[in-house]
């Protein structure tokens, strides 16, 4: 009897260690608990996805990120300036972003570069040709090209105020696609 008692007390300790093993574990963040979050946030060009961040410079060669305009509505636009499409939707771009500015929304226009046929045309096209006023970045190496598969151009992406990608658009858009995918996003 007296060894029943010994071996029930040893399986209660040994139980009661194992509680409290299993308890510290999970308030060390090993396992979420009642008071512990978990956000699951995948980076990708998917619709929901976080837009992949990144910076390039500006004509003027100043550092611009994406994540610099997170709080505002994004429409981001990949170009070149030998591309019929893309010379169709700049006066569009620039009459929204004009009436826009003001409300939370910006146009970045990355111009891809490493595509160019003659890479002094940049500067004539954005201040003479269209005089845009939104930003307009250089991707010289190709990477951001690549990395948001604008494969054929233009390539737009309509990105929340969260930063979080909302629409991709092949093909140029126009004034109406804009005000409409912009006022469908928080």
């Amino acid at each position: 009897m007296k060894k029943q008692k010994n071996l029930i007390v040893i399986l209660l300790l040994v139980g009661l260690i194992g509680w409290g093993l299993m308890d510290v574990r999970g308030q060390s963040g090993n396992e979420p608990n009642s008071e512990t979050t978990v956000v699951d946030v995948e980076v990708g060009l998917n619709q929901g996805n976080l837009a992949p961040d990144f910076e390039l410079e500006t004509l003027e060669g100043e550092p611009l990120k994406l994540s610099d305009f997170r709080g505002e509505k994004v429409i981001l636009n990949l170009w070149a300036t030998w591309c019929p499409p893309c010379r169709a939707e700049m006066p569009h771009m620039q009459d929204y972003y004009e009436k826009h500015k003001n409300d939370g929304v910006t146009i970045l226009a990355v111009n891809l570069t490493t595509q160019e046929r003659n890479k002094d045309a940049v500067r004539p096209f954005v201040y003479e040709e269209f005089q845009l006023t939104f930003p307009v970045v250089l991707d010289v190496d190709g990477d951001i090209g690549a990395m948001y598969q604008a494969y054929s151009i233009p390539t737009t992406y309509v990105i929340d105020t969260e930063g979080f990608v909302q629409n991709k658009v092949i093909g140029p858009m126009s004034y109406e696609m804009m005000e409409t995918m912009i006022n469908n996003i928080n």
